[in-house]
């Protein structure tokens, strides 16, 4: 139940060629504070509640558990959340023996571009594409919860 994970931003869309899957994900939060994020995810035809713990000093780990619900359900719950609802089209890249989750954002996000790994533990080596920009994992500007009450577009 722990997440440990970075993320870049990006600076190509050289990616969406390598890409191997892709899903579009509209999301929104019952709670947004940093302690406690509660999230209501549509990704394709799937619904999802997740809960996330607030990160550790590097950003790069916390508790996270996620359970499936079904479509109906994440679409109501959905309709309650607070403001701000995040919609992407979520790329899966293979990069040596990890897969980047790299989102490309619409909406009131549009122009944002991020890639995530996960990792086993905060300090493995990775393969890092020539696509890979600057590293924003500790910059809570870039986290969805953050960008769903003040998205890209107004900064």
């Amino acid at each position: 139940m722990v997440e440990i994970e970075r993320k870049f931003l990006v600076i190509s869309e050289s990616f969406i060629g390598e890409s191997f899957a892709q899903k579009r994900i509209v999301q929104a939060y019952l709670s947004s504070v940093p302690e406690r994020t509660v999230r209501i995810r549509i990704k394709g035809d799937k619904g999802f509640i997740t809960i996330k713990g607030k990160s550790n000093n590097s950003g790069t780990t916390r508790l996270e558990w996620e359970k499936e619900i079904s479509l109906q359900e994440a679409e109501s719950l959905l309709s309650i959340c607070e403001s701000g609802i995040i919609d992407k089209i979520r790329y899966e890249v293979k990069v040596g023996n990890h897969v980047f989750e790299v989102d490309v954002f619409s909406g009131e996000n549009e122009g944002l571009i991020i890639a995530e790994i996960e990792l086993q533990s905060e300090h493995e080596i990775f393969e890092k594409p020539l696509w890979l920009g600057k590293e924003v994992t500790n910059d809570e500007r870039f986290y969805n919860s953050f960008l769903s009450k003040k998205p890209f577009k107004t900064w």
